[in-house]
Formats: C-alpha cells, sequence, structure tokens
C-alpha cells in the first residue's frame, strides 16, 4: 500500500471539540449561585444591624428562673418590664447590683414593673452565689441556649432593656447603671 490509500482507508481525526453543558444546566447553577449570595448577604446584614431597637416591638420570651418556675413575658402584658443581662463573673455587673435591687424594692409594691434578670454564659453554682452575695430578690434565671440574648443581639454584659406596657422595647442602658434616680428615669415615664 502506499501512503495515498493508507490516508484513504484510514478515517480522519475527529475535532475533538469541548463538551457544553445544556443552556438549562447553566441557568440553573446561576440561580443557585444567585440565592446562595442572597442568602449570605441577609444572613451578614441581619448579623450587622445590632440590637432590637428602640419603637420595635419585643418577641415574647420565657425565662426559666433558678426557682424552675417559667416565666412568660406574654404574661407580663400591660407592665413595664425591665430585662437586665448580667453575669457573675462581670466586675461592671457588680457596680450595678445594689442599685438595680433598690430600684426593685422601689417599684415591686406597684406591682406595674416586673424586673427579669438574665445570667447570659455563666454557671448556675455561682450565679446563685452571686444573687446571694448582692441580695437580690427580683426574678433571675439563666439564659438557656441564648435564646432571650440572641432576641436582644447583646454583645456583653451588663446590658437592661426597658420594655414599656405594650411590648415594645422603651429604654436600652448599655453598661452599669450609676445610680437608681438613672434607672427610675428610664421606667418611670413609661408608667404614665
Amino acid at each position: 500500500m502506499d501512503d495515498h490509500q493508507t490516508a484513504l482507508s484510514t478515517p480522519p481525526a475527529a475535532t475533538t471539540r469541548p463538551r457544553q453543558l445544556p443552556a438549562w444546566a447553566i441557568v440553573v447553577a446561576f440561580v443557585v449561585l444567585v440565592g446562595f449570595l442572597a442568602l449570605v448577604a441577609w444572613g451578614l446584614n441581619r448579623t450587622q444591624q445590632g440590637s432590637v431597637q428602640v419603637g420595635d416591638a419585643v418577641p415574647q420570651f420565657t425565662l426559666t428562673g433558678f426557682d424552675g418556675k417559667d416565666y412568660k413575658t406574654a404574661d407580663l402584658s400591660g407592665k413595664v418590664i425591665v430585662v437586665n443581662f448580667w453575669a457573675s463573673w462581670c466586675k461592671p455587673c457588680e457596680q450595678e447590683a445594689a442599685e438595680m435591687e433598690s430600684a426593685w424594692k422601689a417599684y415591686q409594691p406597684q406591682g406595674n414593673v416586673v424586673f427579669l434578670g438574665v445570667d447570659w454564659v455563666d454557671t448556675a453554682p455561682e450565679a446563685k452565689t452571686y444573687l446571694e452575695n448582692f441580695g437580690i430578690t427580683y426574678l433571675n434565671g439563666p439564659d438557656l441556649r441564648t435564646a432571650i440574648s440572641q432576641i436582644f443581639r447583646i454583645k456583653g454584659v451588663p446590658e437592661t432593656y426597658i420594655l414599656g406596657k405594650d411590648g415594645h422595647l422603651a429604654n436600652v442602658k448599655i453598661g452599669p447603671f450609676t445610680s437608681v434616680g438613672e434607672i427610675q428615669s428610664m421606667v418611670d415615664p413609661l408608667l404614665q
């Protein structure tokens, strides 16, 4: 055989073209990617928002007290609610402990103000010792699974959130209260 016959009997080399995805597969991949990016953007935006804003309705929650009983904010409607986040290891919390207890004792007889102490990232024995050492008598309990602090998206302790009778956030105090008068200046207008 000569070279001419060999060339005729051998099929021509196939041109290798890269296999293309169908148009529908590209569209689906694009939609999934855009959806994923939108979800990431939403999550980042939510974490950047900070705490619940003054004027916002606060979602109802339940605080399981150190006494084992459940205290639901839904059962406290029509009352001003002072939600104080604290921890036994927190030195600024110690600075405001006496003021918080004195304010509670001043409002307690009226029955229209409730204090809820929320122990954040702590152990029960140390928290109970803290409450005993500072003579705290208002309702207190641990922030189980950080469910309550996630509602307010707290950044640390102490932080105090004061809810009006309508369940909307009325005042916020980041850091310790320095006097009973400071607490009263945030609560008293809500009792009018």
